[in-house]
């Protein structure tokens, strides 16, 4: 599973991969996170008071209007940092091997997120055939945070993969051969995080094992390419359009321009459109180890 890219990506990590250094450090990335929340509420607090504080906090949760929202994205900040702190004070090496190469990032970032794109648009023109969106937001007022939301977006999908396809996948890479530890696992958690019954209903644990099965490719496109760009380019471009373009009722519904209309809670449409967003994932997976590795 190891290839020169890769081997090169996860160096870095061999001089301090010890496991006692991955729990310190995972527990920095924690404390890290909760800081960065207790400061984005702590300014929301300072501004409008308590009552309306924790008016706020419900809102941010449901992520239920674009304000909301854009708070939602902004409280990975501390989430995006957590790693970085984590690979200078525990491990003693530089936040650039993180990422990768830097021109190769920038490039395959590029290269999936435009690929992604294509293909979902394509994809929405044929889920329009069987279902009709429901607007959501003024385009006027869409646009006017569209340049913001974007900016969060960049944040939000950065702060995970740095998270679990670049500190945890390096770390634990540099310790053990098998993927089934290096890759499996940070998937599996990926996938766990993800678990929400209070929205999703009895469809929480197939939210979960979509996510996983996300990580896992993303995960190993992170392999193939020996940076987190094509992982990170994937994520952007999907969550841009479920979050921006067509959100899933019952999701991130406060800056999408439509919304669904099922909810993420529905059993009857939501598990079988997950085994089309399934196939789809492939594809994509499919596609972009072709183009990535030319």
């Amino acid at each position: 599973m190891f290839n020169p890219f890769f081997d090169r990506y996860v160096e870095p990590a061999r001089p301090r991969a010890q496991i006692w250094r991955l729990i310190v450090g995972a527990i920095l990335m924690t404390v890290i996170y909760l800081v960065g929340l207790a400061a984005l509420f702590g300014l929301i607090w300072l501004a409008v008071g308590r009552d309306d504080m924790l008016d706020w906090a419900k809102r941010i949760a449901e992520a239920s209007t674009p304000t909301a929202t854009l708070l939602l994205l902004a409280s990975f900040i501390g989430m995006a940092l957590a790693p970085m702190a984590a690979v200078r004070w525990i491990h003693k090496r530089p936040v650039a091997t993180l990422f990768g190469p830097s021109a190769r990032v920038l490039r395959d970032f590029a290269t999936a997120a435009a690929t992604v794109l294509i293909l979902y648009a394509l994809l929405l023109a044929v889920w329009s055939i069987r279902f009709d969106a429901k607007p959501n937001l003024e385009p006027m007022l869409w646009l006017s945070f569209l340049p913001l939301a974007l900016c969060g977006l960049l944040v939000q999908t950065l702060a995970e993969e740095l998270v679990f396809r670049a500190y945890l996948m390096q770390q634990l890479a540099a310790r053990f051969r098998s993927p089934l530890i290096w890759m499996l696992l940070p998937g599996l958690l990926f996938g766990v995080v993800h678990y929400d019954p209070t929205t999703a209903g009895s469809n929480a644990w197939i939210v979960v094992a979509a996510a996983a099965a996300f990580g896992l490719v993303a995960a190993d496109l992170t392999r193939v390419t020996g940076n987190i760009g094509a992982g990170w380019g994937y994520h952007f471009a999907n969550n841009l359009v479920a979050v921006l373009i067509l959100s899933t009722e019952g999701t991130i519904p406060g800056m999408a321009l439509y919304l669904t209309p099922y909810s993420i809670d529905d059993t009857e449409l939501v598990p079988l459109l997950s085994v089309g967003d399934l196939g789809v994932m492939v594809l994509v997976w499919l596609i972009l180890r072709r183009i990535l590795r030319r």
